[in-house]
């Protein structure tokens, strides 16, 4: 982590993802939606459902816009039928980018996501060019001065893949997909809230840019993260703050 301050990086990412606020209930019926589809409305039995259902509780989405987001799911009410597809590519610096998609016009989408690449200096590649960089989990952010070994302890004993103490002095503790609410729970009754949180393709390895090259990278990764179509953006940048 030389270099970059892992926790300005995620504080950065976080307030602008506070700022979209208007695209989240969006994204995450369509997420609901998709994942009751997938694997049935019985949260304890679909664990991407239930890790769906309490992303949406989070920003207080009403119960009935949940409920009904299963019911469409599941078939019980009509509704768009949306496809998963993911897009890779490489933005400034050669980061590697991937970009995930719910969509019921995969011609649309495809051609909204080239051009975004190509208008903003990145370049969309084939499939599977850069997924291999990424590693699908959950992780949990601490600030610098937690008490290291008493969050390790609990962290390993929950259940948590690792515990990595950054440069900067934060604490990251990473989790399998689909264990992440469970470490979560047990962090928070330890005493232990995390101040940013996710299920994400963590990037394996990062690339770090500075200067201009931090505001070409912003305006690529914001012109993907604003089509209609786009879930989630992953990349490998870091930013030099």
């Amino acid at each position: 982590m030389a270099g970059h301050s892992k926790w300005a990086n995620i504080q950065h990412r976080k307030g602008r993802q506070d700022a979209k606020r208007g695209k989240v209930f969006t994204k995450l019926i369509k997420e609901v939606t998709v994942a009751a589809k997938l694997g049935g409305a019985d949260l304890s039995s679909n664990p991407r459902l239930r890790l769906a259902v309490e992303k949406a509780k989070a920003e207080s989405m009403p119960k009935d816009n949940i409920e009904n987001a299963i019911k469409r799911g599941t078939g019980q009410l009509e509704g768009v039928t949306y496809e998963e597809v993911r897009y890779e590519g490489y933005g400034i610096g050669g980061a590697a980018v991937m970009v995930d998609c719910l969509t019921d016009n995969k011609v649309r989408t495809v051609a909204d996501v080239r051009h975004a690449f190509s208008k903003y200096g990145g370049n969309m590649g084939t499939d599977g060019c850069v997924a291999f960089q990424f590693k699908h989990c959950g992780t949990l952010l601490f600030a610098p001065g937690t008490n290291e070994d008493a969050l390790m302890e609990v962290g390993i004993d929950a259940g948590a893949e690792d515990v990595v103490t950054n440069d900067d002095g934060s604490i990251e503790v990473i989790t399998g997909p689909w264990e992440f609410t469970a470490v979560k729970e047990r962090l928070e009754s330890a005493g232990f809230k995390a101040e940013f949180g996710e299920v994400t393709m963590k990037a394996l390895n990062e690339t770090e840019l500075t200067g201009e090259d931090v505001a070409r990278m912003q305006k690529l990764l914001d012109a993907l993260d604003s089509l209609d179509d786009v879930q989630e953006v992953y990349t490998s940048a870091a930013f030099d703050e």
